[in-house]
């Protein structure tokens, strides 16, 4: 690292660069802990910056090389990225056809390491969108091949191209380039190489079609490709636009012969059945990417791809549907036991499930679905897949998705996919969704009717909980099962927070703000919870006013000529039902309403004039869009100026002579936030309880909350959020400092106290496992932990602490370490060391 930082152009042989490149890139790609000295290094950053411009190409090669180890660390990722346009531009410069090929394949190994999340993706797309997709697109045509075989280095090229070329699998404006540069050519070629479109005048027939299809595909040509392809023709299809016309795009041709191969070798994969995983593993993963690409087809907003890939699927299968049909539903009916829960099982399973999800978007088969048992076997499917654990991700099943540099990564905090870790759940709950809101499927009385596993009631409470889980179920998870509940009359979004939050509705407790319909009668609600959960109920005007306030412009807001009851009434349009109103509200406080069709009807239009997208998505009969984030039940909002107007308590923190306050609400001048009674009586026993003593507290307007104000900020964000938020982790947390390290874990273990008397056990359980998981990666801080955790008389935590010293007892004792110490704490220390030798 010192001499790449202290390397002077023309002074010393650039070839000693290149060296020293390469060996720092070797030592970052092995040793993960070294990068981050590397990309915290601001002149080593500068070299590379002055030679990444230079015009050798091997010392550009050696320049990508080292950026791409770098960026294998997520945060090494997020400086690159800071770099913005500059290190972007020479990025696609190096991608393009002007360089050589292996200059070109480094600049896409950078590309695909800065593209790994989400964020990183849409953060170059909105720098460089059309060059970069130009680049991709080039990579993956400027090939040529003698006899059906391209050169080794050409397919190297092509593999990289196409890897990066994934980013599809993420909504953004690269769709759009991707079109204009003709991505359906691309995938063409790549699947049926001879196929040529331009001397055709007039649109095949569906015989024309198959047959090209059919003769294209036996050439077996680029096999080793076809994932690739099939998964970017679904991430395509799954994120067009609705309005996308292939005739304005000149493509119609391109586009009905990929659905159609896409369709071909989906009901191949039918017909082969069960013996596709036993004769050839290869053919198997290419099945399961076509199969998914079918059912993103039919599925997909676009509503030409959607009705051609059905139609096309529907007149291929035909002859013999009704035959594979049934032995499909045999199939997903066995389950493999928790012995024989292996790869092949769970790939050929989730073909299958994929093949069902798309049987049944197809409505001319829905009917004979639900009569075959689709329902129950689907249902069956998803309670084993639940009761059992079961986890499988889209990783598991496609080998492609993967590199030599994704298994070298580390300290990225990637935003789970949409579809998540758990495919198999995934897809039963996608065709168990269309099959109930087919119009095919019964009441439940015939669906549940014999059902011995589980009740109508436990089903119901299961997607309740799939909705309501914060620790790892994937938003399209979430989607689908929310989706279902609307089957038993359950519109919305069930969570944690909500279940707390309606223990105020229709309760007069804090209650101030009355809505009076025309016909006299007034319904009793909470201002701060309509301010943040559905804003045009309340009168723009004085929020608007107090916002302006808040912000300073006014000099700040007087809290003293504020009256302490609000009482503040809203009359309301003759044309709000009564009903309606109730259900609403029902949804602003708990997250979901239940309602049958009849008022439902009124309900839709007052969520529709309130603005409420999420409910009203609920209400129609059309699929979540894939990758539409699930809907939070968050009172963040209300922290905000306009949820500040309905402030009626102060929590105030420990006094801290090194923070010097000042409040643009208030005078006060020491550290604290404005909250809502409503809020903490509803999220805190402990509150609650202390709100209706009738002590002196319950009518004071300041609580004082005895920690520090790094720990109340975080614990009022879990009042209002459910989330808890967490400290740095990776490359940031171990290269910290002791003591800034003890500094981040001291709000969590302050929190661990209070909620032992707060009765939070969930904010105790969340501060625990923080402290553990840090403490497990830093055991040097274990003295410090168990000291401060024995003064906060927190036993689980100093047990933990004492195991981690067990192993160093000796020496501690030697050193006089432990002798800050109280006897009880070294005797557990001692008694966990004794407990380890015994152990061996």
């Amino acid at each position: 690292m010192r001499g790449i930082r202290e390397f002077s152009d023309g002074v010393m042989p650039i070839e000693c660069f290149k060296g020293m490149a390469s060996l720092l890139s070797t030592i970052l790609h092995r040793w993960p802990p070294s990068r981050y000295t590397v990309w915290n290094d601001a002149k080593l950053l500068e070299v590379l910056e002055v030679m990444r411009v230079k015009p050798d190409f091997s010392v550009k090669v050696a320049v990508m090389k080292l950026y791409t180890t770098i960026a294998l660390c997520g945060n090494g990722a997020k400086k690159l990225l800071e770099k913005g346009e500059s290190l972007l531009h020479i990025m696609v410069l190096c991608m393009g056809r002007s360089h050589p090929i292996s200059v070109r394949i480094e600049g896409f190994r950078l590309a695909q390491c800065l593209a790994k999340n989400e964020e990183g993706c849409l953060k170059m797309m909105s720098l460089c969108c059309d060059p970069f997709v130009k680049a991709i697109i080039d990579g993956m045509s400027g090939w040529t091949s003698h006899s059906g075989k391209i050169a080794n280095d050409q397919m190297s090229l092509l593999l990289e191209a196409c890897h990066l070329a994934l980013i599809s699998r993420w909504a953004g404006e690269h769709h759009d380039c991707l079109w204009e540069h003709g991505i359906d050519r691309v995938l063409l070629k790549l699947l049926l190489h001879d196929f040529q479109d331009e001397p055709l005048q007039q649109l095949l027939s569906l015989e024309e079609q198959l047959s090209i299809a059919r003769e294209g595909l036996k050439a077996n040509f680029l096999l080793g490709l076809r994932p690739y392809v099939w998964d970017l023709l679904g991430w395509l299809a799954i994120h067009c636009r609705e309005d996308f016309n292939p005739n304005i795009q000149g493509c119609e041709l391109r586009i009905g012969i990929l659905i159609t191969c896409a369709c071909i070798s989906f009901v191949d994969s039918i017909r082969k059945g069960h013996q596709i995983c036993q004769n050839d593993v290869a053919d198997t993963l290419r099945s399961e990417a076509a199969s998914r690409a079918v059912m993103m087809m039919i599925y997909s907003p676009c509503k030409y791809i959607a009705t051609k890939a059905s139609d096309m699927l529907y007149e291929i299968l035909r002859p013999t549907s009704k035959e594979h049909l049934k032995r499909l539903m045999h199939m997903l009916k066995i389950r493999p036991s928790m012995d024989n829960v292996g790869m092949p099982n769970m790939l050929q399973t989730s073909i299958n499930l994929v093949a069902l999800v798309c049987y049944s978007g197809i409505p001319q088969y829905q009917s004979h679905i639900v009569e075959n048992g689709g329902i129950h076997a689907l249902m069956d499917l998803i309670w084993w897949c639940l009761r059992n654990d079961i986890h499988i991700g889209r990783l598991s099943l496609a080998p492609h998705l993967h590199n030599t540099l994704s298994e070298r990564t580390c300290c990225w905090i990637c935003k789970e996919d949409w579809e998540g870790n758990n495919i198999l759940l995934l897809y039963g709950l996608w065709g168990l969704a269309e099959l109930m809101h087919s119009g095919s499927s019964g009441n439940t009385v015939e669906i549940f009717g014999g059902q011995v596993d589980y009740t109508e009631a436990q089903f119901v409470s299961t997607l309740q909980g799939i909705c309501s889980d914060n620790s790892g179920t994937s938003p399209g998870i979430k989607w689908y099962a929310a989706f279902i509940l609307k089957y038993f009359g359950l519109y919305g979004f069930p969570c944690k927070l909500g279940r707390h939050i309606v223990k105020a509705l229709n309760m007069n407790e804090y209650a101030d703000v009355q809505l009076i319909l025309t016909n006299g009668n007034s319904l009793s609600v909470h201002g701060v919870i309509l301010s943040a959960q559905c804003p045009p109920l309340l009168p723009s005007e004085e929020m608007s006013h107090y916002e302006k306030a808040s912000n300073g412009s006014s000099g700040g807001y007087d809290t003293k000529s504020k009256p302490e009851k609000l009482h503040k009434e809203i009359r309301l349009s003759s044309h709000v039902d009564n009903l309606a109103l109730a259900k609403l509200l029902e949804y602003v406080y708990v997250g979901y309403l239940n309602a049958g069709e009849e008022p439902l009807k009124k309900v839709k239009i007052l969520a529709k004039r309130c603005n409420l997208q999420s409910l009203l998505i609920m209400f129609g009969r059309r699929h979540p869009k894939w990758g539409t984030p699930f809907p939070r039940y968050d009172l963040s909002l209300a922290l905000a100026p306009a949820g500040l107007y309905f402030s009626d308590v102060m929590l105030e923190a420990k006094a801290n002579e090194s923070i010097s306050w000042t409040c643009t609400i208030c005078s006060k001048s020491v550290p604290h936030m404005h909250c809502h009674k409503v809020v903490l009586w509803s999220r805190c026993d402990y509150l609650r309880a202390l709100l209706q003593s009738g002590m002196r507290e319950s009518n004071s307007q300041t609580i004082k909350v005895p920690v520090s104000w790094e720990a109340m900020i975080r614990l009022v964000n879990w009042l209002y959020t459910d989330e808890l938020p967490r400290p740095p982790s990776g490359c940031l947390w171990i290269n910290m400092k002791s003591e800034e390290r003890l500094a981040v874990l001291q709000p969590y273990l302050e929190l661990c106290r209070l909620a032992e008397f707060w009765f939070l056990e969930e904010v105790q359980d969340i501060s625990y496992r923080v402290i553990v998981s840090c403490v497990d990666s830093a055991r040097h801080l274990s003295i410090k932990i168990i000291k401060i955790a024995a003064d906060f008389c927190i036993w689980k935590l100093v047990e933990v602490a004492a195991n981690f010293l067990a192993p160093s007892y000796r020496q501690l004792c030697q050193s006089g370490e432990l002798e800050a110490l109280d006897e009880e704490v070294i005797d557990m220390i001692r008694t966990a060391s004794v407990r380890l030798s015994q152990e061996g």
